[in-house]
C-alpha cells in the first residue's frame, strides 16, 4: 500500500512538473493587443518602412522560413483598428471569397473590442501590397470566453475577393476528416509574427514553419485546464512555432491530395516563443457547424 501511495506521489509530482502555466494572465492572447498587437504592429511597420528605403527584406513563425505568398495563399494578414488611432495585427484564413477565419482575441481580447478590420490579401509584406479590404462584419463565437480563452474563433466577413494566384481558399475538413485528431501528423504554420523572442528584426516577410501535431493530454502538462477538446496543439521542441502576431493564423495539414485548415492560432506561453513550451489552436473541426451557419 506504502508503494502504490509513493508511486501516485510521483505521479502527481512529475505532472505538477510540467504544469508551467497556472492563469491566464500567462498566455499570450491575455490582454492581446495592449502587450502583444499594438506594439508589434508599430514595429513591423516600422521595420517595412526600413526595408523600403534600404531595398532589405525586413521575418515571423519561430524557426520557420521565409514564404512565398503562392505557397499559402489562403493566408490573410488582419491589421485591427483597436480605435481610430491604435492598430494592432492578427492573421486569419480565407475559406471562401467572403468569409476569413480569425481568433475572437483579435477582436475582443477582454480588454479592448476592435472596431474594423482591414483583410490584406495576396500580399507577403503586412503594410503594403496585395489586396485590403475593411470590414466591420466580425462575428466572434458566441461562446468566446475572454477569461478561459475557450472558444477563441471568429468569421470576419468581407466584401467578395476575387480569386487569383496569390488569392485562394483553404479548405475545411469534411468526412472522415471531421472525427481526425491529426495527432502525429506535421502541419503547416504560416503568419507576418516575430521569429524569436526580444527584440530581434531583419527578416518580417511572411514565414511559416511545419511542426507535429501532439495530444491535446500532453498539451495541457503545459497549459493546463486551459487545454479543451475544442484545442488542438503543436509542439514547441526546438524553440520552433507561432509567436507574437501570429495569432488567428492557419494551421494547415495535408489529407489525400488537398490541404486542410485544421486550427486557428490562439494562444501560447508568455514566457517567450523559443522556450519549447507547445503551441494552441481553436480546433476547427470543433466549430464547423457553427462556421458554417455564419
Amino acid at each position: 500500500m506504502k508503494l502504490l501511495f509513493g508511486i501516485f506521489v510521483l505521479v502527481l509530482a512529475v505532472v505538477a512538473s510540467y504544469a508551467e502555466v497556472n492563469s491566464v494572465e500567462e498566455l499570450t492572447a491575455f490582454n492581446y493587443h495592449t502587450r502583444i498587437g499594438i506594439p508589434e504592429a508599430t514595429r513591423r511597420k516600422q521595420l517595412e518602412e526600413e526595408a523600403a528605403k534600404t531595398g532589405q527584406d525586413v521575418q515571423r513563425i519561430v524557426g520557420g522560413q521565409i514564404t512565398a505568398i503562392s505557397a499559402v495563399p489562403y493566408q490573410v494578414g488582419i491589421l485591427i483598428h483597436v480605435t481610430a488611432s491604435l492598430t494592432s495585427m492578427c492573421g486569419g484564413s480565407l475559406i471562401s471569397p467572403t468569409r476569413i477565419i480569425s481568433a475572437a482575441h483579435c477582436q475582443n481580447d477582454g480588454n479592448f473590442n476592435a472596431i474594423a478590420f482591414t483583410a490584406i490579401l495576396g500580399s507577403a509584406n503586412f503594410f503594403s501590397g496585395g489586396v485590403r479590404i475593411w470590414t466591420n462584419d466580425i462575428v466572434n463565437h458566441p461562446q468566446w470566453n475572454p477569461a478561459t480563452l475557450d472558444n477563441d474563433i471568429t468569421v470576419v466577413r468581407i466584401s467578395p475577393v476575387t480569386y487569383t494566384n496569390v488569392i485562394q481558399p483553404i479548405a475545411l475538413p469534411i468526412g472522415a476528416e471531421v472525427n481526425n485528431l491529426f495527432t502525429g501528423q506535421i502541419a503547416l504554420a504560416s503568419g507576418f509574427g516575430r521569429i524569436a523572442d526580444g527584440n530581434v528584426a531583419q527578416n518580417q516577410l511572411l514565414h511559416s514553419v511545419s511542426l507535429p501535431i501532439i495530444s491535446n493530454f500532453q498539451c495541457s502538462l503545459t497549459f493546463g485546464g486551459f487545454i479543451r477538446n475544442t484545442n488542438i496543439c503543436t509542439s514547441g521542441a526546438g524553440g520552433m512555432g507561432t509567436c507574437q502576431g501570429d495569432s488567428g493564423g492557419p494551421l494547415v495539414v495535408t489529407s489525400g491530395n488537398r490541404q486542410i485548415l485544421v486550427g486557428v492560432t490562439s494562444f501560447g506561453a508568455a514566457a517567450g516563443c523559443t522556450v519549447g513550451f507547445p503551441a494552441a489552436y481553436a480546433r476547427v473541426t470543433s466549430f464547423l457547424s457553427w462556421i458554417h451557419s455564419v
